[in-house]
């Protein structure tokens, strides 16, 4: 099985007749997603490849039966679309922009939650269900159909671990691009439950970076709730302290957040944690081995 996108995913896209919204999104319909439409206001009644645009989402889900939404629009309009999408109905709603102010994502994070809507991202490179959808910009071909489930705060480490399994003739169920913003609408423990939850995912690999404790309460939180093994890595093991690392969220000071106290925190829960991504996907592949 999969989490978050799957065969039943019908794909809107905000910001389809841009340059990277068409890019990107045809590439996720070449792949087999179901993009059933895409929303630029003032644009509805034209098309991108036969796709049809909308003004808004309400319209593509009362005329197409969307239910997913993909946000690749500008930042300053990305946070409105967002709610555009909330408001609609839409379940899941898949934020690829970067920039936006965190002020505003705190507004939408919260109108998210109020709304029982599944927000992932922003500045996330999407999720990928490897033979099912892929909704963002993850490169599918990097990754095979299988039962390891990754969650990741880095688009690249992703692809670099991912590449790894695959060779290793380990696929995946879904691979979460969860963003590495400082606010972000989904974090390490509701992916992390939502694999716990999935049948078909039976390891789970988390890739953190140093900067604030999402890692040490997905720790936690693993340590009581999660009954498949888990495998860790966290990028910044020799980032100097005080320094902000590619992120807007990875920044740390003295020994908080460090990549050492995030490993031990998780070590000390019994996860894994590979000291760079080649380890990290060798343990992983260890640990299926050892479940097979």
């Amino acid at each position: 099985m999969s989490i978050i996108v799957t065969d039943d995913t019908k794909l809107a896209i905000s910001g389809l007749t841009g340059r990277e919204g068409s890019f990107h999104g045809l590439r996720n319909r070449d792949y087999g997603t179901d993009v059933v439409a895409g929303v630029t206001p003032k644009k509805g009644g034209q098309d991108v490849d036969g796709i049809p645009i909308f003004d808004t989402i309400a319209e593509a889900v009362e005329e197409r039966g969307a239910n997913t939404s993909m946000i690749f629009v500008p930042a300053r309009f990305a946070a409105s679309a967002i709610e555009e999408a909330i408001d609609a109905g839409i379940g899941t709603v898949i934020a690829i922009t970067e920039g936006i102010p965190v002020h505003d994502m705190l507004r939408v994070y919260w109108r998210a939650k109020e709304a029982g809507a599944r927000l992932i991202g922003p500045n996330c490179p999407g999720v990928l269900s490897p033979g099912k959808a892929n909704v963002g910009i993850i490169p599918a071909h990097f990754f095979d159909q299988g039962s390891v489930g990754v969650v990741s705060r880095s688009g690249t480490l992703t692809y670099q671990i991912g590449k790894e399994l695959a060779q290793a003739g380990v696929g995946n169920s879904s691979i979460v691009g969860m963003g590495g913003d400082p606010i972000v609408g989904s974090d390490f423990i509701d992916i992390i439950g939502w694999f716990e939850e999935d049948d078909g995912t039976e390891l789970i690999v988390m890739v953190g970076e140093i900067g604030g404790d999402a890692e040490e309460r997905a720790a936690e939180f693993i340590s009581e709730h999660v009954s498949k093994p888990v495998v860790a890595y966290i990028a910044g093991f020799t980032a100097p302290p005080g320094k902000q690392m590619g992120h807007a969220g990875a920044i740390i000071s003295g020994s908080s957040g460090t990549a050492e106290a995030k490993a031990e925190a998780l070590e000390s829960k019994g996860v894994r944690v590979g000291r760079n991504p080649t380890e990290t996907a060798k343990l992983a592949v260890e640990a299926v081995g050892a479940a097979a």
